[in-house]
């Protein structure tokens, strides 16, 4: 597939949006031009996050109308994707958008089973006039290309209520693709428990800018938020706390079933993680006889780490791995289980090894795949077809990252999370009053000028599968504090998984994402200001 990319003229036009200030927040101006205060009529093609792979901007803009019909194609999971474009668009405009099977529908959603260049995310997007016509091989490409006409469209959009305004999008084509398959935000609900319906708004997020799976870290020391049958006292005694001594809380079945269901619908993975044998404290104090000494230790509301561990000599641990990943992986249609596996301090090098080398078949034999932090590359051997996550830092040392790069050479998949770089809980700058800071302070800067593919040493690019934006919630308790450590940083992380590496700076960027501060606004974000970004003014 040809590629054009956004010309540097294209992409240094500024256009306008409202912002809101936030608790702790930075000057609203940041270095060098600021953004206008009013949106233009029409935003230029493909002046988005993520960015686009190729446009090709020309022509007369298209209009939504009263008159619009939406075209669906004739497949269920098209038509799903066509009446949740309908749903999206409808309170903002007013208008009724019914949504029709008939293919010269003025805004037509196609599917294309010949389009392989387009892959299995990827979509074309062909604006005029008369008709904007959305294409993709399946329906998650159509579904990405959904929040590309999301974006186009006026940040009024995104509001709840009908906005009287021109709805247009600029004419012309964009041909996208992304350029990583994995591109996660992981949520840990074990420190503070999220409810299902803060989960979901979290997901709801994540799908404006493309990320297409979402790691939910369960378990850890302060609580276990899954319900498993054959184990309930996991829930009755080690669900009941969290960080600061909250009441805590759990997911039922039918609760992490609807989360699940809820992530598919946006064509976006669960990935759930069970985190073993380390950061198993909860886990201990619902079965004590997992514990070497057989005695359960009392509930942790701290944030140290490093100190419990799961009993390698004792038979009980793997009947209960066993159990906690058959019913995990029986919930779980996507294709992996994360085991953790990282900062395992009071399991000898020993003990680790042979519970990672017992302990890994127990999810392939579910016919799950493996994923792990990247410590069982340094403790352990990953199995076949198992995903590396690496979290470390800039300063890790060399060895370190040599054991992950020959996990890479041999095989594993490798999804790139430095801490110093990707952890949206790192405070921004030392004066902000959210986050921790022991990998320093992330700046919306520094969470985007880098690249994954070419991060770690020894790493061939083709063994990189993508990035995550992992969230830890040590300091985080409500959905406005999440909204403030992710944005503005999380669409950044999103472009580094999804756009070429060419014609992206961070430069250009900065004035991208400016602009969608109004978008924020209107979702009701409660996100930071960066003095980084020239943020709109007026």
């Amino acid at each position: 597939m040809r590629r054009r990319l956004i010309a540097p003229a294209v992409l240094l036009l500024a256009a306008a949006l409202g912002c809101t200030a936030t608790p702790g927040a930075a000057p609203a101006r940041g270095p060098g031009p600021a953004v206008p205060a009013t949106e233009p009529e029409v935003r230029p093609l493909g002046r988005i996050v993520p960015l686009p792979a190729s446009v090709e901007p020309g022509g007369a803009p298209y209009a939504l109308t009263a008159a619009t019909r939406i075209g669906a194609p004739d497949h269920p999971g098209g038509r799903a994707v066509a009446e949740r474009l309908a749903a999206l668009l409808r309170p903002a405009t007013g208008f009724r958008l019914p949504v029709v099977a008939d293919p010269a529908a003025d805004l037509a959603l196609r599917l294309d089973p010949a389009a392989t260049a387009l892959g299995d995310e990827g979509y074309e997007l062909r604006s005029g006039p008369a008709r904007l016509t959305l294409t993709a091989r399946t329906p998650a490409g159509l579904f990405r290309g959904v929040q590309t006409v999301r974006q186009q469209l006026p940040a009024d959009i995104e509001r709840p209520t009908v906005q009287r305004r021109a709805w247009k999008i600029a004419g012309g084509t964009v041909t996208d693709v992304p350029r990583f398959p994995y591109r996660g935000a992981m949520l840990d609900v074990a420190r503070h428990f999220f409810t299902v319906e803060e989960v979901k708004a979290y997901i709801d997020r994540i799908a404006l800018y493309k990320y297409n799976v979402l790691h939910l870290h369960l378990t850890d020391d302060q609580g276990w938020r899954i319900a498993v049958g054959s184990r309930p006292a996991l829930t009755a005694a080690g669900a009941a706390g969290e960080v600061g001594g909250g009441p805590g809380g759990f997911y039922t079945k039918d609760q992490y079933r609807a989360l699940v269901r809820h992530a598919a619908d946006r064509h976006i993975e669960v990935v759930p993680e069970i985190d073993m044998p380390g950061h198993t404290n909860a886990a201990l104090v619902s079965h004590p006889e997992l514990n070497c000494d057989g005695k359960a230790p009392k509930p942790h509301t701290g944030i140290e780490v490093g100190f419990s561990t799961l009993c390698a000599g004792k038979e009980a641990t793997y009947a209960f791995a066993d159990d906690v990943l058959r019913e995990v992986a029986a919930l779980t249609p996507g294709r992996y289980v994360h085991i953790g596996g990282d900062e395992a301090k009071s399991t000898s090098p020993a003990d680790y090894r042979t519970m990672m080398d017992r302990i890994q078949p127990l999810v392939t034999k579910r016919g799950k795949r493996v994923m792990a932090w990247h410590q069982i590359a340094l403790g352990a051997s990953p199995v076949p077809g198992s995903l590396i996550q690496y979290w470390g830092l800039d300063r890790t040392t060399a060895e370190e990252k040599e054991k992950v790069a020959e996990a890479a050479r041999a095989g594993a998949g490798i999804v790139v999370s430095p801490a110093d770089r990707a952890y949206l809980d790192m405070k921004y700058a030392p004066g902000t009053p959210l986050g921790l800071k022991w990998a320093g302070t992330v700046s919306v800067r520094r969470a985007y000028d880098w690249d994954p593919g070419s991060y770690l040493p020894g790493v061939p690019e083709s063994a990189v599968r993508g990035v995550e934006a992992p969230l830890w919630t040590e300091t985080l308790s409500t959905p406005e504090q999440l909204d403030t450590m992710a944005f503005p940083r999380l669409p950044g992380l999103a472009e580094l998984g999804w756009s070429p590496r060419e014609g992206r700076t961070w430069d250009t960027y900065r004035l991208r994402l400016a602009e969608q501060a109004h978008r924020f606004d209107a979702l009701g974000l409660a996100w930071y200001r960066s003095p980084e970004v020239p943020w709109p003014v007026g």
